[in-house]
């Protein structure tokens, strides 16, 4: 059951937003791979980044469940999942450029959590892929580590 839902406009400099726990150290530099970059989810310890389509600000929805929610997965273009470690209680929303002591923050209870991540609009780029209806939604609940995994995969044009 969906708990609290959090509405964002993150400027998605160099393809991708962030979450993180409050106190993580984890340096996603170096985890856009190949496969990552291909899959749109990079990881590091106390961090998420999630790969966009567009280098513009993105609307990206944040919701936190109290278990695995039941979502229609055929009105999404991409989906993956993972975990990610808060022991802090504070997942820290941002752009990856963006000043961190000013970005947005959730507070959550203390611990491991599933994550989920919905790519949708994915195919509507215009030509300069400036411009689109791209849109990203990160679906947390309690649970255990997982590996990392697309769960649907895009369908290039």
């Amino acid at each position: 059951m969906l708990k609290e839902k959090y509405e964002f406009n993150l400027f998605a400099d160099y393809h991708q937003f962030y979450l993180q726990d409050e106190e993580a150290h984890g340096d996603l530099s170096n985890s856009w791979t190949k496969q990552a970059s291909e899959d749109l989810l990079a990881l590091a310890p106390g961090n998420i980044g999630v790969g966009t389509v567009r280098d513009m600000n993105v609307p990206v929805i944040v919701e936190i469940h109290d278990c695995e929610p039941q979502e229609e997965l055929n009105s999404w273009h991409h989906i993956t999942e993972c975990s990610i470690d808060i022991p802090s209680g504070k997942i820290v929303v941002a752009g990856c450029t963006d000043y961190f002591p000013d970005a947005s923050r959730i507070s959550v209870k203390p611990g491991t959590y599933r994550a989920r991540i919905f790519y949708g609009g994915i195919d509507s780029l215009s030509e300069d892929d400036l411009d689109g209806d791209d849109k990203y939604k990160v679906a947390l609940w309690r649970g255990e580590t997982t590996s990392p995994k697309v769960v649907k995969r895009r369908v290039e044009n």
